[in-house]
């Protein structure tokens, strides 16, 4: 008969642990991916508009929490990785809503925000606020600079928040 122990496995090293892992990369991966695809769009000229920049938010956050997550999946404690990924479909839950809350004002289901105009700076005389009113563009947040495959990019950032927190749900259902 056999006496050797085998040590206790880290949490990274069982399978739900490789799970997380892979699940915490993917998050932070497609999120980054997601990031990096609209400022490529403003690049290429397309001007965002007041709702677009808010929706930018939930990434500014999920990215570095998905981060955190994925170094705790590798080797932190079980609880930790299952509250990040909890906190990462929430945001993420929360991105998808506001991005279909503005592919409706986009499709004109429901009325947009009434300052979605984009910022004008305080001019000092009346002079400077016409110089500045002539450069001034305001994108509407209700007029839609590209559809892919039908959808806005408002409609794709539903679309991918929503596939982020269902990842994350799943992180955090194998983290458990």
């Amino acid at each position: 008969m056999d006496a050797r122990v085998e040590p206790p496995r880290s949490p990274a090293r069982s399978p739900q642990g490789h799970r997380a892992v892979g699940l915490a990369a993917a998050v932070l991966g497609l999120a980054t991916l997601a990031i990096v695809v609209v400022f490529a769009f403003q690049a290429a000229g397309y001007a965002p508009c007041e709702l677009c920049l808010k929706e930018r938010e939930p990434f500014y956050v999920g990215i570095p929490l998905a981060a955190l997550t994925l170094a705790a999946a590798a080797r932190g404690p079980r609880p930790l990785a299952m509250a990040g990924f909890a906190l990462l479909a929430l945001v993420f839950l929360g991105s998808a809503i506001f991005g279909a809350y503005h592919a409706g004002v986009e499709w004109g289901f429901w009325p947009g925000p009434a300052d979605c105009t984009g910022p004008l700076t305080r001019a000092t005389s009346s002079a400077d606020f016409l110089r500045e009113l002539r450069g001034f563009r305001a994108v509407r947040c209700d007029a839609v600079a590209i559809r892919i495959l039908g959808l806005s990019l408002a409609g794709w950032n539903a679309v991918a928040s929503l596939a982020l927190a269902a990842l994350a749900t799943a992180g955090a259902m194998r983290s458990r």
